[in-house]
């Protein structure tokens, strides 16, 4: 599977998702050298940029910011010293973290991240088609659930980090909603797609899927709806109308609609005749059921259609 490493000698597992923890064969690790949220912020830190060398510079400006003096490199260089110990016992120079370039980074081979993981699935994703794209995408959503750094509330830089994540996880959700689409499973992808536009109400890819995913389940009724609520808050919010494909989405329920009801059905092939559009119900042959030909026609019948809506209200 991409999702999942093979353990290497020396290595360690790290969870960023959810609550902060580190194995190594298995066991999570509570030691005295990862006491204090400054040494966790550092190994965090040092996470989040996996295989990328971090400097003392930038480490000291993230963490301590305005309460960074003198003595702040030595407490770095301590607290570093612990981390060591703490995750890799007696193997302090060859271990996970080294030194490098004035700073520090991790070795992505012998670090097992969750956050890593997520990354890759969702690159191997992209380099696949529908079929083999969606397991992997569903593995990534499902990995990258929880929120990220969960227990860092109150940091800048983890809330960087959390907005970073949260586009690649919207990028991932229209992906896989899509990759259900062409694949026929369409509740998967009304749950993924209803995520994406609650995650970012102004996403019209995401709302183009969804009204898609409801359009191939049949459910007529729920698509029409949920255009109908983009509609209202591109109004709101933008100024604008749904663009073409959301549109012609919208077209397509409104014509299944239609063919379950004659009236109706007559009525929408008028509105096609008046707007100049055959590609509807208004297609029928001469004689057919349903079948405009006119102008003309087309006036009398949604003229006639109004009166007896007026009428029964």
């Amino acid at each position: 599977m991409v999702g999942n490493s093979p353990e290497v000698s020396g290595s360690i597992s790290v969870r960023l998702f959810g609550t902060f923890e580190i194995r190594r064969d298995g066991v999570p690790l509570v030691t005295a050298g990862m006491a204090g949220c400054k040494p966790r912020h550092i190994l965090e830190i040092l996470l989040l940029n996996l295989g990328k060398p971090v400097s003392k510079d930038r480490i000291i400006e993230t963490v301590w910011r305005s309460a960074a003096g003198g003595g702040t490199v030595a407490t770095l260089e301590s607290y570093v010293s612990g981390i060591r110990r703490a995750i890799q016992p007696g193997n302090t120079k060859s271990g996970p973290l080294r030194t490098a370039n004035g700073g520090y980074v991790l070795d992505p081979a012998l670090v097992d991240l969750d956050l890593a993981r997520f990354r890759t699935l969702v690159a191997a994703a992209g380099q696949a088609g529908p079929s083999e794209a969606y397991p992997l995408l569903t593995e990534a959503l499902e990995l990258s659930a929880e929120p990220l750094l969960g227990s860092e509330l109150a940091s800048d830089w983890a809330d960087e980090a959390r907005a970073q994540l949260a586009a690649e996880r919207l990028a991932a959700l229209t992906r896989a909603a899509e990759a259900a689409v062409r694949t026929g499973r369409s509740l998967d992808a009304i749950r993924w797609a209803s995520t994406a536009v609650s995650s970012d109400p102004l996403n019209e890819r995401a709302w183009t899927l969804l009204v898609q995913a409801y359009e191939s389940g049949g459910l007529v009724g729920e698509g029409l709806a949920a255009y109908s609520r983009c509609r209202s808050v591109f109004d709101r919010d933008l100024g604008c109308n749904p663009g073409p494909a959301l549109q012609e989405a919208h077209l397509r329920l409104l014509h299944q609609q239609a063919a379950g009801n004659a009236e109706l059905s007559e009525v929408m092939a008028a509105l096609c005749v008046l707007d100049g559009s055959m590609n509807g119900p208004s297609a029928a042959g001469p004689g057919e059921p349903g079948a405009v030909r006119t102008r003309e026609e087309a006036g009398r019948i949604v003229a006639e259609f109004l009166r007896r809506a007026q009428v029964a209200v």
